[in-house]
């Protein structure tokens, strides 16, 4: 495998690697329950990886910091990233663990459940990180998430931060706890309705979250983010930006609300697309690189699989890439 490709990233990724396990079933087992699946798939997920692709897809420069196991996932991994184009110097194979893995079950609605073994995500450290840091400060954006080492993660976010490069951090899956110099480093905190009911201690009303989330968007604001994006479903998504207190609110495409197959992967879809406009489309308002990315993210749940789901640039409507 080609390990080294492209010297300035557009796109940096600090996060995880799994091998994404789908049974598509009708509904969800109950306790105790055995249920015959439809179809079974194996693709390439975790939500560093997803990210970093769709970037890829979309024409980023993009580089992987990450760890998997040396075994067929992990051989499956960098067959992927390589196709993708994604530079994979700083992705390391260890011996000590297997490649991560999520088990994901699918119904026919398009909603998921999810179990994660972390595996090889567990095994990236600061000094992986400090033999990334020449493609880390020389990147225009970096994406975080909380997949692997929470230390790690936030040594990696600040290093980008304090060095004048655009970070997103989606905190995901959400921590309760999460030590608040995680939201100090973030130029945007990007996260769906679930992890900033986490973050706030907010309810959120999540068959009319617009309120809802306008006041979480403004919470979140105050504790130190540039700007905030909200990610709502088929509500599409809103965002504010410190300093001012109007948050927008943008619509998902109605055309695509009755498509729904798979929506596993589409926050990490839209978090992608956002970091390839953030690097590659300066000319573009915020609003409308939201507006894009969420169009973006709503065609990939029309789709089976994760990565596989996820538009290239050739396959978006023309709106989208003028």
């Amino acid at each position: 495998f080609i390990k080294k490709l492209i010297t300035n990233m557009d796109v940096v990724v600090v996060g995880s690697c799994n091998a994404d396990l789908f049974s598509y079933v009708e509904r969800f087992p109950k306790v105790g329950e055995t249920l015959c699946g439809k179809k079974f798939v194996i693709g390439c997920g975790g939500k560093g990886a997803n990210q970093c692709v769709m970037s890829a897809k979309l024409g980023a420069k993009t580089a992987m910091i990450g760890c998997v196991g040396d075994d067929v996932f992990g051989e499956m991994f960098l067959k992927a990233f390589s196709t993708a184009g994604v530079d994979i110097t700083n992705l390391k194979t260890v011996l000590s663990a297997t490649t991560g893995v999520a088990t994901i079950t699918v119904n026919e609605k398009g909603e998921n459940s999810i179990v994660i073994t972390k595996g090889a995500n567990n095994c990236i450290s600061t000094d992986q990180v400090e033999a990334s840091i020449d493609t880390i400060v020389k990147a225009k954006v970096a994406l975080f998430q909380l997949e692997v080492d929470l230390a790690t993660t936030l040594y990696a976010l600040k290093i980008a931060y304090e060095n004048g490069v655009t970070t997103i951090f989606n905190p995901a899956p959400a921590l309760k706890e999460l030590p608040n110099e995680f939201l100090m480093y973030s130029s945007i905190l990007c996260c769906n309705e679930t992890e900033a009911e986490i973050l706030t201690g907010l309810s959120i009303n999540l068959d009319f979250p617009v309120t809802d989330c306008e006041n979480a968007v403004r919470n979140l604001l105050s504790k130190g983010p540039l700007k905030v994006v909200l990610t709502m479903g088929s509500y599409g998504a809103i965002f504010g930006e410190k300093g001012s207190d109007a948050v927008h609110h943008i619509l998902t495409p109605p055309s695509i609300v009755d498509k729904v197959v798979d929506t596993t992967g589409a926050g990490d879809c839209f978090v992608g697309s956002l970091a390839y406009f953030l690097a590659q489309r300066k000319d573009l308002s915020f609003n409308e690189v939201v507006r894009r990315s969420v169009a973006i993210a709503s065609i990939s749940v029309t789709k089976h699989g994760t990565q596989t789901s996820y538009p290239s640039l050739n396959d978006l409507p023309e709106d989208l890439i003028q």
